[in-house]
């Protein structure tokens, strides 16, 4: 089946293909849709339904669209939906303000939440959640993934999401899980 993805995130796009490798993915601007889509719904389901709509609308195409973010125990949640503009910077900027956020905190406990949204023409939607567990670290460790990567220490890896290998990452992400419920739906 082809997917419209609706992410402009290169990098959200490239874990979606390397999750479901089954299914042809287009990113929504290689489907002709080249609007942002704001998002904002107060909750991951609200967001990702909000994308998968607009898009698949727009398109005329079944429409894959997640969102998902970095929540702290200790900062109530946050940065949850504002995971992505958290700072209003870029992924440098967010992880910086997280470190200083979480200055003498010592339970750092956090997770990775995702959901994600499949939407037909006909208007059928399927909804899939996914979550990892896992601490912040003090510092940045490892080279790999993109966000929050080189601060979260995944409890099932034993090391930093940018430690570890895309295949290990992708068998215990939040976002592959959210996609494996989504494929048993499927």
């Amino acid at each position: 089946m082809q997917l419209i993805a609706a992410t402009g995130n290169k990098n959200k796009l490239r874990e979606l293909r390397e999750i479901f490798p089954e299914h042809e993915i287009l990113s929504a601007r290689e489907a002709g849709f080249s609007e942002e889509v704001e998002e904002t719904g107060m909750t991951f389901r609200e967001n990702a339904l909000l994308k998968a709509h607009t898009v698949c609308k727009a398109t005329g195409r079944p429409t894959l669209a997640d969102d998902s973010g970095l929540c702290v125990d200790a900062l109530h949640g946050a940065p949850g939906v504002y995971s992505a503009r958290y700072s209003g910077g870029g992924d440098a900027e967010n992880r910086k303000l997280l470190l200083k956020n979480l200055e003498g905190v010592k339970d750092r406990r956090a997770h990775f939440s995702c959901c994600i949204a499949l939407v037909f023409p006909d208007g059928k939607e399927l909804v899939a959640e996914g979550q990892t567990e896992g601490t912040i670290l003090f510092e940045e460790r490892g080279t790999g993934g993109f966000g929050y990567d080189s601060l979260f220490l995944s409890d099932d890896l034993g090391k930093s999401f940018a430690e570890a290998s895309e295949e290990e990452k992708n068998a215990v992400s939040h976002r592959g899980r959210a996609i494996n419920k989504l494929r048993e739906m499927l």
